[in-house]
């Protein structure tokens, strides 16, 4: 029963959601309303579960000492400022239970939560997003080694929107004719991520579209179980 049961309800709810969407009247309609409210709800509480989680995790992690010990540390801290600091004078327009805290958005120019926001987590973020244009600009250099037919492609393509989009690209065939402008690298450029490109990427959601069909109904016919833990 306590399998059954979680199952039974995936496949009811799941059932009802798909019917909505072909039958949008009462009471499917209706059910289909109230079932969006209440996940909003259950999704409130997994929130909070996940915070517990994150404390859970993070202060094990520090208890037993294990690697870099000392960054978990500065996440619970930092975690607790936020949201000590939200609930004391709030966020943007909404007051907190001091309320707004206009001598301290006085001295700092936003209150403390936005400047923190504004002048260390967006910075944070900005460097992560540095980051990972290293790793993208590796990936792309093994991608763009020419081995198959395939790789070939790629880099020709790669080369041409490239160049296609920068000033050299303009002055390498600016000397063509009208009757070729086809071959101006700009217009070459324009050409591939208008078709090929967008091409790819419908059939890319295309088949994302087609992945989490046949993953919801794997759910909703209580094929895949990992959600109940351990199946």
């Amino acid at each position: 029963m306590k399998r059954k049961l979680p199952l039974f309800i995936t496949f009811t709810v799941g059932i009802i959601l798909i019917i909505s969407e072909f039958i949008p009247h009462k009471p499917f309609g209706q059910l289909s309303g109230e079932l969006e409210i209440w996940f909003l709800i259950i999704s409130g509480f997994a929130i909070l579960l996940g915070q517990l989680s994150l404390f859970k995790v993070n202060i094990l992690k520090i208890q037993f000492k294990q690697r870099d010990w000392q960054f978990y540390i500065i996440t619970l801290l930092s975690f607790i400022t936020m949201v000590t600091i939200g609930f004391l004078w709030g966020t943007g327009k909404s007051p907190g239970i001091l309320g707004h805290g206009e001598s301290i958005s006085s001295v700092m120019g936003y209150k403390p939560f936005d400047y923190l926001f504004f002048n260390v987590y967006q910075h944070l973020q900005a460097t992560m997003f540095s980051l990972l244009a290293f790793f993208i600009a590796s990936a792309a250099y093994r991608a763009f080694i020419g081995r198959t037919l395939e790789s070939n492609l790629l880099l020709i393509a790669a080369v041409l929107v490239m160049l296609g989009n920068t000033s050299l690209g303009v002055f390498l065939t600016s000397w063509l004719p009208n009757s070729l402008s086809f071959l101006h690298l700009p217009n070459v450029s324009e050409f591939i991520m208008t078709y090929p490109t967008t091409a790819g990427q419908r059939a890319i959601m295309i088949g994302a579209g087609l992945g989490i069909i046949g993953s919801s109904l794997r759910i909703i016919l209580g094929i895949e179980r990992s959600y109940l833990g351990g199946e």
